[in-house]
């Protein structure tokens, strides 16, 4: 694997955290359509003024989406449950295979420096695996080891990278990728409800990919050094994509007050992380923090003391993407790496929220 060049700082492992990784560079891709929230009520023609306030203040102007096919009146039908499985496939693939390659173009890395894929989902099922169907699309060598995490939600990404930390401490020197792909216009249901609603006004297509190595000092992206989990477990039905009988399809649920249930645990968490560390949560230079929605973000900020510049990243991404489940975090994280403020010694924190209810953290060192 050949990788960017850039001066290489010997900094110092924080006591009881090994190296595990190296963040060697990331990738995103999105679908072609893209549609402002106005554009989106007019073409699903809702005009309840309550659904459309929900759309309207959500700190979102744009999200990529596949819709279903216009009707013979102009209007958008439902799909069935099984066209939107052959949605996610296509979609899901289709950006997954454009997002690994434009993360190793970053990493300076070919399809042929790849020894382990890990692909995340939550917006269908499929057997074999996306990891399966983007390494034959791609012609990657069928050798390959991979893994797939489906259904965890929008804080999967990090227990993926937790996963592939594990793997590249175990293989030094080889690269390995996170890839998740979303493809939210596949877990759609148009009832017309409150419930939906919110979902609905949301959620966008996307997908995005890191790569990490382990052993490698030449890498120039920050360091892996710590995870910390935690499930809310008297909020486990908070969050939930379950069978709709009246439907026919899945459908995803958002208790109203989920923002402010992981707000108030979000410090349980980070300060299990940064325990051992000697670091305070004001030592922390850099947050990367899931898109999850305006009121999220908003209870994360006041509950960790964080300003409006420090998740200045999460809520661009949400305003130009919206909530893009287990790969917001990593669009966020593309960012950063772009703006080229981090410096060597400064420490960051990742950080999703998902179904469960559950928060997921990473401490990470440039």
């Amino acid at each position: 694997m050949t990788t960017t060049t850039a001066p290489a700082v010997d900094l110092p492992v924080l006591a009881g955290t090994p190296e595990i990784t190296r963040i060697a560079g990331v990738g995103t891709a999105v679908p072609a359509t893209s549609y402002s929230q106005t554009e989106l009520l007019d073409i699903l023609d809702v005009d309840d003024p309550r659904i459309r306030s929900v759309f309207l203040n959500s700190a979102i102007d744009r999200r990529f989406l596949t819709l279903p096919p216009e009707g013979p009146g102009g209007g958008r039908a439902p799909e069935p449950q099984g066209d939107l499985l052959d949605k996610h496939k296509k979609i899901a693939v289709d950006m997954g295979c454009r997002a690994l390659e434009a993360c190793l173009k970053s990493a300076g890395a070919m399809l042929s420096d790849l020894r382990h894929l890990c692909c995340v989902t939550s917006t269908g099922f499929l057997t074999p695996g996306l990891s399966a169907l983007i390494i034959r699309e791609l012609g990657i060598d069928p050798h390959t080891s991979r893994s797939d995490i489906v259904g965890m939600g929008c804080n999967a990404g990090l227990n993926a990278l937790n996963v592939v930390s594990g793997w590249s401490a175990a293989h030094p020197g080889e690269l390995g990728v996170v890839l998740c792909s979303e493809a939210c216009s596949a877990a759609y249901a148009l009832d017309g409800t409150m419930r939906t609603a919110v979902v609905n006004s949301l959620f966008g297509d996307g997908s995005a990919a890191l790569a990490v190595v382990s052993g490698d000092r030449r890498v120039p992206g920050p360091r892996v050094l710590k995870f910390a989990s935690y499930i809310i477990t008297e909020a486990v039905d908070a969050m939930r994509y379950d069978w709709d009988r009246d439907q026919d399809r899945f459908s995803f649920f958002l208790d109203p007050q989920i923002p402010y249930v992981v707000g108030a645990h979000a410090e349980v968490v980070a300060d299990r992380l940064l325990t051992g560390t000697g670091l305070r949560r004001s030592d922390i230079d850099h947050w990367v923090v899931h898109s999850g929605g305006k009121k999220v973000v908003d209870s994360v900020v006041v509950n960790l003391g964080l300003s409006r510049h420090d998740v200045r990243h999460t809520t661009g991404v949400l305003r130009d993407y919206g909530n893009l489940s287990s790969g917001s975090f990593l669009f966020s994280y593309e960012r950063l790496a772009e703006e080229d403020v981090a410096r060597p010694g400064d420490h960051g924190v990742f950080m999703t929220m998902g179904p469960g209810s559950s928060i997921e953290m990473a401490l990470i060192q440039w």
